[in-house]
């Protein structure tokens, strides 16, 4: 194998230290297991002819592991084996019992085929057996391995390992550095130990060193994360073993990091992309592949934010993954954001054709009769085809409450909310920019409107949620919140005997009464429209007096009601009935 389980080598300090020597002795075990199992792996010839400088030809004998059976061949043949075995039950229906002699003879020849069948399923096996001994022994071999790898680094990097988070991105740097040694040792069978644990030492330290400057720069970003952890820890009555892992802020950054390599996000993202260019080359071709008179497009933006699609998949699969396991989950959203529809109308239009016509006159000089043509004109009605295209960008952030359990949603909140506390990953995208461009901005809400106790309940309520992730669909501190999830779970638990549920914007709108902006008062709702393609209210926020509101943007923040956007999308004031 060319890229099998290495041997390690270690020291002669290492091997004698007591820390290390189990662990050491351990991983020889497996390898030497692994190179007894790869032994039986069947060999098979391969000559080589050489040709030297002056002509003379040297052929070399040398064996190499044959390729195990294929599977493809298999398959076939047991495609194969199912019609035949249809065959015969055809031929046992159409029998329909009248001849026993037929039927008896179907019955023995299905026999034999099925003892055949079983016979070279064994035979298949046994070849297969050595093969897989192989590949459980290099697994063992690998964990074994890593394990040695994780003892050397802990005692030659005691400082690495202060808390939970460094601990747990210390065994990722070993995870790494050995598959990358695995992979690039060409026909070498050994690595050095002490390269791999030195390699990740470096770059366990380089990613600490990252973390932190984001953690220093975001410090109220954290104690959010933190917050929605702890909720989604209660709502989820997990174990106390399970709620220690979230205890402190080390806790809190490993819950809320993307625990995949960044290899597979990267591929993950790579592979959406490639979908989008795809759908794109399908647009841009659309007229040569069809045979419509007339094209007519509706056609959304082709985007996505990277963010969200790591951080949905993760939510989804709950653990790290790789991108051969997530395939199917790239396509389902996919599907769920790019909706292609094609709409085909008919018209009856007349066009003018020329048409050939002839008449016949008796010429008397030629004393015969002559034939004439002549050419007009005549309206002709024909079928006009008209063909609509249109593509939909639903917003792959608007996906995941359409597709997420609550306990889900929270996780993709989490990730959110930090961006995997990797904004590094996707630094060149643009959408990095609308999370952590700039602090949103702050606002003080002045003494003499708190002096309102109504007011003064529920803007203690609603600053609570400050700076937490705009998650679409989210109604809760353990989902994060939309505009109007924000405004509806704020009202109904500010104390004051409000209980009118979860309501949209529009909803909410409707059950306001109207208020004229010179009359807008603090805890008043104020509503805008067309931020989104959606009838009436598309958006809500809780208005506070001076021009300002505080309502779920991304994140939830004060805003000032006076920018041109706000203004072009202002809707109304609307004041909800009395609790």
């Amino acid at each position: 194998m060319a890229k099998r389980a290495p041997r390690l080598q270690f020291t002669e300090e290492e091997r004698a230290s007591p820390e290390l020597a189990p662990a050491i002795q351990k991983a020889d075990k497996k390898i030497k297991k692994l190179e007894k199992a790869e032994a039986k792996i069947p060999k098979k010839e391969v000559k080589q002819r050489v040709v030297d400088s002056d002509g003379k030809i040297t052929t070399r004998l040398s064996f190499e592991e044959k390729k195990p059976p294929s599977k493809l061949s298999h398959a076939a043949k047991v495609s194969g084996d199912a019609v035949l075995h249809g065959v015969h039950r055809e031929v046992r229906q159409s029998n329909d019992g009248d001849n026993a002699g037929v039927d008896a003879a179907n019955t023995l020849t299905e026999d034999a085929e099925s003892a055949y069948q079983v016979g070279r399923n064994i035979h298949r096996a046994h070849e297969l057996k050595p093969y897989r001994k192989a590949h459980r022994a290099e697994k063992k071999a690998d964990k074994a391995n890593v394990k040695a790898l994780n003892q050397e680094f802990a005692q030659q990097n005691e400082g690495f390992s202060s808390n939970p988070y460094s601990r747990w991105q210390q065994k990722r740097a070993i995870k790494r550095e050995y598959a990358a040694a695995k992979a690039g040792r060409g026909t070498a069978n050994t690595v050095k130990a002490s390269e791999i644990t030195k390699k990740a030492a470096e770059k366990s330290a380089e990613a600490g060193k990252k973390v932190g400057e984001f953690v220093a720069k975001h410090k109220k970003g954290f104690l959010i994360v933190g917050l929605i952890a702890a909720v989604f820890l209660l709502f989820t009555n997990l174990f106390s073993s399970c709620s220690l892992m979230f205890q402190g802020a080390s806790s809190s950054i490993a819950a809320s990091t993307y625990p995949s390599l960044d290899e597979d996000m990267l591929a993950a993202e790579a592979q959406y992309c490639a979908m989008e260019a795809e759908l794109q080359a399908r647009l841009d071709n659309y007229e040569a592949e069809h045979d419509y008179d007339e094209y007519r497009y509706e056609l959304d933006d082709i985007e996505h934010d990277p963010y969200v699609l790591i951080s949905a998949i993760t939510a989804l699969m709950g653990r790290e993954w790789t991108i051969s396991e997530v395939g199917g989950i790239l396509d389902m959203l996919f599907e769920k954001q790019y909706i292609l529809t094609e709409t085909v109308e008919t018209e009856t239009r007349y066009r003018m054709e020329i048409r050939t016509g002839s008449y016949t006159y008796y010429d008397y000089e030629l004393e015969d009769w002559v034939t004439e043509e002549y050419e007009y004109e005549v309206e002709v009605p024909y079928t006009y085809y008209i063909c609509t295209v249109k593509l939909e960008n639903f917003n792959l952030s608007h996906v995941p409450v359409y597709i997420m359990s609550q306990e889900q949603l929270s996780l993709y909140a989490m990730y959110m909310g930090t961006l995997g506390n990797r904004p590094d990953l996707f630094g060149s995208s643009s959408y990095v920019g609308r999370y952590y461009g700039s602090e949103y901005p702050k606002y003080e809400i002045p003494p003499e409107a708190l002096e309102d106790e109504q007011f003064a309940a529920i803007i203690k309520e609603a600053e609570k949620y400050l700076g937490f992730p705009y998650v679409w669909g989210g109604s809760s501190p353990s989902t994060s919140f939309d505009c109007s999830g924000f405004v509806s779970y704020v009202y109904n638990n500010c104390g004051l005997g409000w209980s009118f549920g979860r309501l949209g914007a529009e909803g909410l709108r409707q059950i306001c009464a109207y208020v004229s902006p010179a009359n807008a008062r603090p805890g008043d709702l104020i509503f805008f429209q067309g931020t989104y393609d959606t009838t009436g209210a598309s958006h809500v926020g809780i208005y506070v007096g001076n021009n300002t509101m505080l309502h779920c943007g991304d994140p939830i923040q004060y805003s000032d009601i006076t920018s041109s956007y706000w203004q072009q999308h202002f809707y109304q004031f609307g004041r909800l009935p009395s609790p």
